[in-house]
């Protein structure tokens, strides 16, 4: 029997598993997985991997995720490398698509064929009444255009953010929503080097939207001469504020850095819940504020923006009494 994976951000995949055992029954071989506020994408990875490994097949997996581009889907995403012969991963879960998954397993036998056969019910689970307010499909259709790019010119740099996870949900929904980019660009050497990396960012672009990742070095000559994007709006996307000094030091253009996600590590102290700081931290945006660049500390459009004045200094005042 193939095993399932539900997996979410927060409590949806224990509550969404427990209403599909309310209409279904219990189910062997399924295992609910949550990222929780204060876990990382490893802490997911590690759950999906201790549920495969509880399954009575290995060998046909399927995941079901709350969120195309998500940190589920991402650790799902980078599980199913060495098995997409077998292995399938769905986005976007609701109960009809979960109760259609059940089902189908007494029919079917692989997870591919599942994934497949299960898309068109959980489509049709998404109704609206009165059914007046149903749009039309040209509506629909036009609303799934991308962006405008634009007349041939300069890269309107729509978003600069620092966030230690990349692209992820918050990045591919919320931001991307707000900014409107064509591009979304990842600006790191290390990630330009690790072609699985590369490829996982690719796969996780919202639709619409094209995903790349390129060195340091050579955001700067686009930034110098961005002829083969000109006219795009660009977001782009650091994964540490010392590879973010590098790109405005060669010459990017930027004014705002939006600091987003710095992930805690040996060594850090973390004023809050999302950021953590090193002392070389702490001296690259005194390097980034001498250089003009104003600091926009949120996590995601809606969130009121910290002061990265007061974060500093309190990061500075950890790191003191640890010496």
């Amino acid at each position: 029997m193939v095993g399932i994976i539900i997996a979410s951000h927060g409590e949806f995949a224990t509550g969404i598993m427990q209403s599909g055992a309310m209409i279904f029954g219990e189910q062997e071989n399924v295992k609910a997985v949550t990222l929780m506020p204060s876990e990382g994408p490893e802490n997911v990875k590690a759950k999906m991997q201790e549920a495969i490994a509880s399954f009575d097949n290995q060998d046909e997996v399927l995941f079901l995720v709350d969120l195309w581009g998500g940190t589920p889907f991402n650790q799902a995403n980078s599980l199913i490398e060495d098995h997409k012969d077998k292995w399938a991963i769905v986005a976007g879960m609701n109960l009809p698509m979960l109760i259609e998954a059940y089902a189908s397993r007494f029919s079917m036998n692989t997870a591919h064929e599942i994934a497949a056969h299960i898309l068109g019910t959980a489509k049709e689970g998404v109704k609206v009444k009165p059914e007046e307010l149903e749009p039309a499909e040209t509506t629909a259709a036009a609303a799934a255009k991308p962006v405008n790019a634009g007349a041939p010119g300069k890269f309107e740099y729509v978003l600069a953010r620092i966030d230690s996870r990349l692209l992820h949900g918050q990045v591919a929904t919320a931001w991307t929503k707000t900014t409107q980019p064509t591009r979304i660009i990842v600006v790191s050497d290390a990630v330009a080097k690790d072609d699985l990396r590369k490829k996982l960012i690719q796969q996780a672009a919202p639709p619409g939207v094209k995903a790349h990742v390129v060195p340091i070095n050579k955001m700067i000559e686009l930034a110098k001469d961005d002829k083969h994007f000109g006219g795009q709006r660009a977001l782009l996307l650091f994964e540490n504020p010392q590879d973010t000094l590098k790109a405005v030091e060669g010459g990017v253009p930027l004014k705002t850095i939006n600091v987003g996600s710095m992930a805690h590590s040996p060594g850090k102290v973390q004023p809050n819940k999302v950021l953590a700081f090193s002392q070389e931290d702490i001296h690259t945006f005194a390097k980034l504020k001498e250089a003009g660049l104003n600091f926009d500390v949120r996590k995601v459009p809606n969130d009121s923006k910290g002061n990265m004045d007061d974060i500093l200094k309190k990061a500075q005042e950890e790191l003191n009494k640890q010496k």
